[in-house]
């Protein structure tokens, strides 16, 4: 046998061990109560035009983003929380991809479970099957609802108005999914939301189709770790993020000589994030780039009297071609500068 065939021998038998060890642990738990207490309120939720699903969630717990949500383009979302037992996020995602609907997969993974009556897990398929389950002790108030392409549930909650204003608020609410996902959250938070307070909160959001390169399947992917008021601080992330993708498309439309269209976009980026530096900079270079250097004047003004360092990367970006190996376009840059260097 070859070397090359034997590795790859041991290797197949490695994942189909560990594969095995990571359901059996599952199904063979013997602990009363798990060693993730992420007692929460989460929604997970797909659009029926676009196709893209997501979780969005708070709890008052440190990091609850690498815990509770999980998403796959193409496959699913699910969200486990309450005394969380992680894995039935990626088995979950495992299991829809492997052709299961979301109540399948969920209902399979609850029956080797032996402490599922302290679980609370939420799951929608890439068709908008959805299935939810609370345990009968996780801690109340808690409880559930399953809406037409979206399950909301809580757990140690205020009182149990929480996940009915969740509900609510993302069918009445208008715009992208994420934008409903938050309304929800902020919802659950005005009706009373954890007993104990706010710490994190995050919000993941996929395509619904793969398009096979997971770092363009994935949307958006926002955490806030420890933070007094994480929804207010997740909403200014989501806006800075809506803010690059429009700062992308004026990338992407200079690329193709598109300038009316690039300078629109980068003028609708910097009024959604005005103190942002790095933005008005870029817009600046782009229209040095295309021959409007007066009008990047101003910008630039604004950016090296605020933080004069940025003149030192304007004489650094003809080296690679990032700016024209001009020395008179560079001068005229630079002049602007309160203190030139």
């Amino acid at each position: 046998m070859k070397v090359e065939t034997f590795c790859l021998l041991v290797l197949l038998i490695l994942v189909v061990l560990t594969k095995a060890t990571f359901t059996l642990t599952l199904g063979e738990s013997k602990e009363i109560l798990p060693s993730h207490p992420i007692h929460t309120y989460s929604i997970v939720a797909r659009d029926t035009a676009t196709g893209e699903m997501g979780v969005a969630v708070q709890s008052h717990w440190f990091s609850v983003g690498p815990v509770v949500p999980w998403a796959e383009a193409g496959v699913g979302a699910v969200a486990t929380q309450s005394f969380a037992e992680i894995s039935y996020g990626p088995l979950g995602l495992e299991l829809m991809k492997s052709g299961k609907t979301a109540p399948e997969a969920l209902k399979e993974l609850l029956s080797k479970d032996k402490n599922n009556s302290v679980r609370q897990v939420a799951m929608i398929d890439v068709k908008g099957n959805v299935a939810c389950h609370t345990g009968d002790k996780c801690i109340p108030e808690a409880g559930h609802i399953i809406g037409n392409n979206y399950s909301v549930q809580a757990n140690l909650m205020l009182n149990d108005k929480v996940w009915p204003e969740m509900a609510s608020a993302f069918v009445k609410t208008k715009g992208s999914l994420a934008e409903r996902m938050l309304a929800s959250l902020e919802a659950g938070q005005k009706a009373g939301g954890d007993i104990r307070g706010m710490q994190s909160a995050a919000i993941i959001v996929v395509r619904g189709k793969s398009t096979g390169k997971p770092w363009e399947d994935k949307i958006l992917d926002l955490r806030v770790e420890d933070h007094p008021e994480p929804l207010k601080e997740l909403k200014r992330l989501y806006n800075i993020a809506l803010a690059y993708e429009h700062m992308d498309k004026g990338d992407k439309a200079i690329e193709v000589n598109d300038t009316e269209m690039a300078l629109k976009e980068y003028a609708t980026a910097e009024k959604m994030v005005p103190d942002n530096l790095e933005m008005k900079f870029w817009h600046a270079i782009s229209l040095v780039n295309i021959g409007k250097v007066d009008e990047s004047l101003p910008i630039f003004k604004e950016i090296f009297t605020k933080n004069p360092n940025w003149a030192i990367l304007v004489k650094r970006l003809p080296m690679v071609d990032l700016l024209p190996k001009d020395e008179k376009i560079i001068e005229k840059i630079l002049s602007v500068s309160a203190k030139k260097r």
